[in-house]
């Protein structure tokens, strides 16, 4: 099986198990990653793969063994007191929690770093191999026979748990991610929820440092589930994206470090970072190149109602008189926007050029008609609240463009169907004729 899916994929094996390892890693991370982002903890995820640190060295140095439990458990112990002592000094010092979160970690993780130096010096334990990882000799790794190396299996077992762990305890971490008070006051235990949600980002971390190194488990907790995050709002679709992205991120990473002749786990951080923010700039809801056109969109189509009722406007009071497009743009504040919508109407044929100037079609005059009804009927409405009538025309020019005939209709009932607003012009009927429309025909 292993040989097929090599030659579908089409790696040689050192490149194959390089993928798959980081693939395994990038999905457990990721999946438990959607959970600290929901719960703005990032950084504490952060925090607890460098506080494992003293932990993996305390476990290396009572075992004398390199074996997953001993370093599983010690990486456990750290990663809980991490998260314990973290909430102690933000509870009992009064001192900010990420203030508390940036002593304890840097801490430990100094710590941790002395005792590999100093305690362990004589020990088969390489920092180098914790920071940066060993990713690009992880097919040399035998553990499974001559099946799978054993970082990989490693962290396939880790893969299972954490996806046996979220698919478990769903309902608690989804409550307690959204709603914490809720979930206390539903009778949860929002406090063992944290730790055991803590000490499986421990486990993954420890699991992930032989292979990876903390650099890419660091960039995996936080990465993909943000990315995911700004991808869809549904925390199921969420957890699934962010799976998803890590593994491009293990395919691509890998091909591009190949190219580039570098860090493979660094690579593949960094084009975490590069999917982010093409997710920033480009996602369908919050991407914010997409909410500047939208915002554009918005404006230009307030523009154009601006410039309909204008136009219905000037044929209310002046019939039979032309309003050139000049007079027009510059009634309504010159610049590029009036002519972008002034001819925007005319190719939707709202406006027509007619007599030296441009008047309302009859599709644009059942708009404007609309929006002048709108206008009119809020001002009314605003002025039997006891506004006064100079003090109704901005907020009604602001909310005519965002009224349905539902609201109309209930406005409508609130002022007893006056027929005139406050300034004495009367509130066009649903079934009106055309102003002068017929007249200009």
């Amino acid at each position: 099986m292993i040989e097929r899916l090599m030659a579908l994929t089409g790696y040689d094996e050192i490149s194959f198990w390089i993928v798959a390892t980081a693939a395994l890693v990038n999905i457990a991370c990721g999946i438990l990653g959607c959970f600290l982002v929901l719960r703005r903890m990032s950084m504490l995820g952060d925090a607890i793969s460098h506080a494992v640190l003293p932990g993996l060295a305390i476990g290396f140095i009572v075992t004398e063994s390199r074996a997953m439990l001993p370093m599983l458990l010690g990486a456990l112990a750290a990663g809980v007191l991490t998260a314990l002592l973290t909430q102690m000094i933000h509870r009992y010092a009064r001192v900010p929690e990420d203030a508390a979160m940036g002593v304890v970690f840097t801490s430990l993780f100094a710590l941790g770093v002395l005792m590999i130096h100093r305690i362990a010096h004589d020990i088969d334990l390489d920092p180098d191999c914790v920071l940066h990882g060993i990713l690009e000799g992880v097919a040399f790794e035998k553990g499974l026979g001559d099946v799978m190396p054993r970082p990989t299996f490693n962290m396939l077992i880790i893969c299972v748990l954490t996806v046996m762990f979220v698919c478990l305890l769903w309902k608690e971490l989804k409550i307690v991610s959204f709603d914490p008070a809720l979930a206390e006051s539903q009778g949860y235990r929002t406090n063992l929820v944290h730790y055991l949600m803590m000490g499986m980002v421990a486990g993954v971390t420890v699991a992930a440092f032989e292979a990876v190194g903390s650099i890419l488990v660091v960039a995996m907790l936080i990465v993909p589930a943000a990315t995911a995050h700004l991808l869809t709002d549904r925390l199921a679709l969420m957890v699934v994206l962010s799976a998803f992205i890590g593994v491009v991120c293990a395919v691509l990473g890998r091909d591009a470090a190949s190219r580039m002749e570098t860090s493979v786990s660094g690579m593949m951080a960094v084009v975490s970072g590069g999917i982010f923010v093409v997710a920033v700039l480009f996602a369908p809801r919050h991407g914010y190149l997409l909410k500047v056109l939208r915002q554009w969109g918005l404006s230009l189509r307030i523009v154009q109602e601006d410039c309909l009722a204008l136009l219905y406007r000037w044929q209310e009071g002046s019939p039979g008189k032309a309003l050139t497009a000049g007079h027009a743009v510059a009634a309504l504040g010159g610049g590029a926007y009036p002519r972008i919508a002034l001819w925007l109407l005319q190719r939707d044929g709202r406006v027509r050029a007619e007599f030296g100037g441009v008047a309302l079609t009859e599709k644009g005059s059942t708009q404007a008609q609309t929006l002048v009804k709108s206008h009119r009927l809020w001002e009314t409405y605003l002025a039997s609240l006891g506004l006064p009538p100079d003090h109704v025309h901005a907020p009604a020019d602001r909310t005519e463009h965002f009224l349905n005939e539902a609201i109309l209709r209930d406005v409508a009932e609130q002022i007893d169907h006056a027929q005139v607003d406050p300034h004495g012009r009367p509130i066009p009927k649903r079934d009106a004729s055309r102003v002068n429309l017929e007249k200009r025909k």
